[in-house]
């Protein structure tokens, strides 16, 4: 009896002693996230600061003319038009990609998977280039375009297709694991029930994919309105025309107009911000139907 008392009193000394061993001292911890919030304001919270008080150096008025220019006002609606049509094609795009190569086995689907990591492993401005040896006026297809009077490069046009080459992948590598792990068993159970594929995807597929289809949606909207490589390469830099905001935030700056220049950026900053706050409001909804889900 003693030595079955003196046994277990052995084992809980072992066992706390081994808990005191693996877990952190409270100095350890502290010194972690103290060093966690030091590189966190040396790399975002101070250039963040710095764009806000640079933006006001010279006062509201100012920086209310500089958000009010022409020129400021047509790369705002260029970047927002961009935009609104790279990420409804790409959406369309991640969707039918992913539904393909988590669904269905087919040939060529390593090589299709190739080519949506393509633009991660692929320069910005090297895909710029690309556009501009197709559609460029010495470009592959420069000569047919200049006698229809097609203009690709240096236009609206080539800042779109530019854009929705470096942003493709993002709607699609958020939706192929998601829906891998999901598996195809309620799909078809639906269509032995009498669904035809068209109503399998729109109340089966989309609801369980959701809240990973706006994650993709809001990162690829995100870099399509901040894209600056391969954008310059095929803008052409035209004031008025063809700059986006990052662009026109360049020009500004290259002309020593750098309260100009950090004015225009609070603009992105605070595009940046709402899109950080959809995505934060988009995962904690997710959390929770996650939660409720392993509830049940």
């Amino acid at each position: 009896m003693a030595g079955g008392a003196a046994s277990r009193f052995a084992f809980k000394t072992r066992a706390g002693s081994s808990a005191r061993v693996i877990g952190e001292p409270v100095w350890v911890k502290r010194c972690l996230i103290g060093a966690a919030l030091i590189y966190l304001s040396l790399l975002l919270f101070t250039p963040l600061l710095i764009v806000l008080v640079t933006a006001f150096q010279k006062g509201a008025a100012f920086y209310a003319l500089s958000l009010t220019d022409p020129d400021a006002l047509a790369a705002l609606r260029l970047t927002l038009l961009t935009a609104a049509i790279a990420v409804p094609l790409n959406l369309v795009f991640g969707i039918a990609a992913s539904w393909a190569i988590a669904k269905f086995d087919f040939h060529g689907k390593n090589l299709l998977l190739t080519l949506i990591d393509l633009p991660f492993s692929v320069s910005p401005v090297v895909s710029g280039l690309v556009f501009v040896l197709l559609f460029g006026a010495q470009g592959y297809w420069g000569g047919w375009l200049r006698e229809h009077d097609i203009k690709i490069i240096f236009a609206a046009p080539g800042i779109v297709l530019a854009t929705i080459f470096v942003t493709f992948p993002f709607v699609a590598r958020e939706l192929i694991p998601l829906m891998q792990s999901q598996g195809k068993e309620e799909e078809e159970a639906a269509i032995m029930l009498g669904a035809n594929g068209f109503q399998a995807f729109w109340r089966v597929t989309l609801p369980n994919i959701k809240w990973g289809l706006l994650y993709g949606v809001i990162l690829c909207n995100a870099r399509a309105m901040g894209e600056f490589g391969a954008v310059s390469v095929v803008s052409g830099h035209i004031r008025g025309l063809t700059n986006t905001l990052p662009l026109h935030v360049e020009i500004l700056y290259n002309e020593y107009n750098f309260t100009g220049a950090f004015a225009v950026s609070s603009l992105l900053l605070f595009l940046a911000l709402v899109t950080l706050g959809i995505k934060s409001f988009i995962e904690a909804q997710y959390a929770r139907q996650l939660k409720e889900s392993q509830g049940s």
